[in-house]
């Protein structure tokens, strides 16, 4: 199917379906008189059904990316209307399932044996039903209950032209939109291009889950089920057979007395353990994807799965992330609009008292109201349309963090609505900062790179060396006028001083890498080697005349 009759097929779903309903007309408006005239819901008329079940049929027909973006909308009931909210919420796993008889030869197809060998017991019938795959219940020759996930079959051709649609609307969109090169729209589709056909792959998803169960391997706020590598590859993936109940069946969850309360700030409190202290987050964590062991009660833990698209962020953007949550929870916009230039998401000649008061206007009213009645993702879009006059770009790498944080807090509100966020993110942040700046944080950050650091340390003389002949090389070079002559020795001064600097930086780390008890496997005479370091730094830092 070419692009162009795919965007023929979509127009025509949402025409079919009268989905102009959800466009603003003022925006219609302003489309050429022709354009309008020819819009595709003027062919159609209004199907007989209310306006949420044709919101939801239409993104079923539109596929993947379609019903994931659905996915998304369906855990903010904050901002939705109910109904359309209760039936969005049927894309997390009531998606039309496909053919049972495809979905045993794709079994049998990538294990190589037939579905009556592999398993000894093996339910045609789907349990659950995604939008990129679905699961049976089966049971291994060795009494283990499992589940066996598999992709949909062709679905990698809809999902590539989907993605190319979106990479056309991105680039108009960044060439002809008045605030395109802010929102950055080609990297933020390109992002996505990533994760969504990483989701493709069942052995990536496979690898993902075993690294969250091995983050959470003894702690009581997640459980991530045990993936069986032996029946799992690229489009089939087997793992342990959970027993839970979803995180939306709150009926059940109050009939067994399940403390509400805390499990939503478990979530909470999970989530910013992926992002601030693994770097390693469930980024798909809506509903669907979420059960509850209600064994205890009074102790429920979380059940995660479907573990495909992960997040993870780099030490610059998490420092920079937790401090301008801190910040904004201190209410302290003074630090948050520091970070902000400081970190380059804003240009560097932004005023700092401008952006500042800007946030403060944006903020107040909203701290004025109770805490518990404070959405912070309508904080963040208020936050993001403050920052977009002072020419804020979009950051790719953040979308997925933002889309997640947005997901908990939706789930978290689902499930006891006067969850208060802030006491439980507030707490965490100010121990994370604590500790990552503590001795003992900086001296394991030391001990992790004191092997690069004495690897290259035998090359320093020789780039000494090299630095210094370079240096004599151009002031052979330099003009004999005094005035040029005087002005090129103070810089050259200035850069032999800086080279110094940065030179003794450099070895007097390494000397203290080499005074931690990790680095002694590298050096066999520890004192000695100290000792010669620190003197080289020494003499690189003692003035001299040049």
């Amino acid at each position: 199917m070419s692009r162009g009759t795919r965007l023929a097929k979509i127009l025509h779903i949402v025409g079919r379906y009268r989905l102009d309903e959800f466009v603003d007309t003022e925006h219609l408006a302003t489309l050429p008189r022709f354009a309008a005239g020819m819009a595709p819901w003027r062919l159609y008329r209004t199907p007989d059904l209310p306006r949420g079940v044709r919101l939801r049929c239409a993104i079923e027909e539109l596929g993947p990316v379609f019903i994931k973006f659905g996915q998304m909308l369906s855990t903010r009931r904050d901002l939705l209307p109910e109904d359309i909210a209760d039936e969005l919420a049927k894309l997390q796993d009531s998606v039309p399932p496909f053919p049972q008889e495809q979905s045993v030869a794709i079994i049998e197809k990538a294990l190589g044996n037939p579905v009556s060998e592999l398993f000894a017991s093996f339910e045609t019938s789907p349990m659950a039903s995604a939008s990129v795959a679905q699961v049976h219940c089966a049971t291994l020759h060795s009494g283990e209950q499992v589940v066996v996930k598999v992709v949909r079959p062709d679905i990698e051709p809809i999902i590539r032209q989907d993605l190319a649609l979106l990479f056309t609307l991105a680039r108009l969109t960044a060439k002809y939109h008045p605030e395109g090169h802010r929102l950055r729209p080609v990297e933020v589709v390109a992002d996505y291009e990533i994760v969504i056909l990483d989701e493709l792959d069942m052995g990536r998803e496979a690898a993902n889950a075993s690294q969250l169960r091995r983050n959470f391997e003894n702690n009581k706020l997640l459980y991530v089920p045990q993936i069986y590598w032996d029946y799992t590859c690229r489009n089939v993936l087997t793992m342990e057979r959970i027993s839970g109940i979803p995180v939306t069946d709150l009926k059940t969850l109050r009939a067994r007395g399940t403390d509400l309360k805390l499990l939503a700030e478990r979530g909470v409190e999970i989530f910013f353990t992926q992002v601030f202290r693994h770097s390693f987050f469930h980024a798909d964590m809506h509903p669907g994807n979420i059960f509850v062991d209600a064994t205890d009660p009074a102790d429920p833990t979380y059940i995660g799965v479907d573990c495909a698209i992960i997040g993870s962020l780099s030490d610059a953007d998490q420092y920079y992330l937790g401090r301008n949550l801190l910040g904004i929870f201190r209410r302290d916009y003074r630090e948050v609009a520091q970070l902000h230039v400081e970190c380059g998401w804003v240009p560097p000649q932004t005023r700092v008292q401008d952006f500042e008061s800007a946030m403060r206007a944006v903020c107040e009213p909203i701290f004025e109201r109770p805490i518990s009645q404070i959405s912070f993702a309508q904080l963040l879009v208020y936050l993001f349309q403050t920052a977009s006059r002072f020419d804020m770009e979009v950051q790719p790498s953040l979308v997925l963090l933002q889309k997640t944080l947005l997901n908990i807090e939706g789930l978290g509100r689902q499930l006891y609505p006067e969850l208060n966020l802030w006491d439980t993110a507030q707490p965490f942040l100010e121990e994370w900062v604590q500790q990552r700046y503590s001795p003992q944080s900086v001296l394991k950050r030391l001990q992790r790179h004191a092997p690069s650091w004495l690897e290259q340390l035998p090359q320093i003389p020789e780039a000494l060396l090299d630095n210094l002949q370079h240096s004599r090389s151009i002031e052979r070079r330099m003009p004999t006028q005094p005035q040029v002559l005087n002005e090129n020795k103070q810089h050259s001064k200035g850069g032999s001083r800086r080279r110094r600097h940065l030179l003794a930086g450099v070895v007097c780390a390494a000397a203290i890498a080499s005074s931690i008890p990790s680095a002694g496997h590298y050096l066999a005479d520890v004192p000695f080697i100290s000792w010669l370091l620190g003197g080289i730094g020494l003499s690189l830092f003692w003035p001299r005349d040049d």
